[in-house]
């Protein structure tokens, strides 16, 4: 069961949630241009407080460059990893109190930072940084995860074992979801089939068919 508390290490993780707890706009525009967007469109990070920026491919493209920036583009890709590897043990060492979370690496902090779904929101989780190194070490793919933008996304929900790489700004639609479709103390049917099909898009998009088992309805 998902927790319902809250820590004031909330705060920063919120700030690129709010663009997908609130409702959307009739017609979205670029944050950037002002261009009108379509309903899937680019995102941009802002490195500096974690915020997501809604950007025209035309934007978007100025900030390709992973060099230090501030303005960072999210890449599209998402990727399955049949073959990583995480033990009950290295996810324990871990210390996150759910089985989802994602991990991304932040150029402002200088490290590896975790966060996970709850019904109030994102939540940052203090990371053991040396049960990290050691997840890397046995996952080399982890070294080539973009800082800021991109994240390893974990879901050991019950019985699932599945792990992608992924746009940061997916991360923060999945916490979104759970937030607004969380009923009770146990989260209820809406919010474990919301979570189904956002992991079966997640598949198709990377080209694989999961190993693991999936999210129960």
């Amino acid at each position: 069961m998902l927790p319902h508390s809250t820590t004031s290490q909330e705060q920063e993780p919120l700030a690129a949630l709010r663009r997908f707890a609130r409702p959307r706009a009739a017609a979205e525009r670029c944050d950037l241009c002002s261009a009108a967007l379509a309903a899937e469109h680019e995102h941009l990070v802002d490195s500096a407080n974690r915020q997501l920026l809604c950007a025209c491919t035309a934007c978007a493209v100025l900030f390709s460059s992973q060099e230090a920036t501030r303005l960072r583009r999210v890449p599209r890709h998402v990727r399955f990893l049949p073959d990583f590897r995480l033990s009950d043990v290295q996810w324990n060492s871990l210390m996150i109190p759910i089985g989802l979370a994602f991990f991304f690496r932040s150029s402002v902090a200088g490290k590896v930072t975790a966060i996970y779904p709850s019904p109030a929101g994102a939540t940052e989780s203090l990371l053991d940084l040396a049960a990290w190194d050691e997840l890397v070490e046995e996952n080399p793919v982890l070294q080539q995860m973009e800082p800021d933008t991109q994240a390893l996304l974990v879901n050991r929900v019950r019985d699932a074992r599945q792990y992608y790489l992924v746009p940061i700004d997916e991360c923060y639609k999945l916490v979104g979801l759970i937030r607004a479709h969380w009923k009770g103390l146990s989260g209820g049917g809406a919010v474990w089939e919301q979570m189904q099909q956002f992991f079966d898009a997640l598949r198709k998009r990377s080209g694989s068919i999961s190993q693991g088992a999936s999210c129960p309805t």
